[in-house]
């Protein structure tokens, strides 16, 4: 069931509770046909930078689409982003930002950088 046919079945539940209509059978058809629905994909984009800021440079990245894992194109210059702040641009939402912690230490170097989780969430 897509986003605007919930809103649209919620909106009608609210219209009965105004009335004073509504019956507990609508709210459980409503969460039921939620329940069953085709359900949403979630896409992860794993994006390691030169820094925290979202503007730095993206050096390394690895992407999960419908399942399969990928780091992507060989030459970093056919990376779909190139700083973290493009793939927001893109819809990409950050879930997790980089552990300052690990970052602390400057006696040691971290190959990986400062690492982003960004997810995309879309429909079956």
């Amino acid at each position: 069931m897509s986003r605007e046919a919930i809103a649209a079945k919620l909106d009608l539940a609210l219209a009965e509770l105004r009335a004073g209509t509504l019956q507990e059978s609508t709210l459980a058809a409503i969460r039921d046909e939620v329940a069953t629905a085709d359900g949403a994909r979630q896409d992860l984009l794993y994006l390691q930078a030169s820094g925290t800021d979202l503007n730095s440079e993206v050096i390394g990245m690895r992407i999960v689409l419908d399942g399969m894992v990928s780091d992507g194109p060989d030459d970093p210059d056919d990376w779909p982003y190139q700083t973290v702040l493009g793939a927001v641009r893109d819809g990409w939402r950050i879930i997790d930002f980089p552990n300052l912690a690990l970052l602390l230490d400057e006696s040691r170097t971290y190959a990986y950088g400062a690492e982003f989780i960004l997810e995309k969430i879309r429909s079956a």
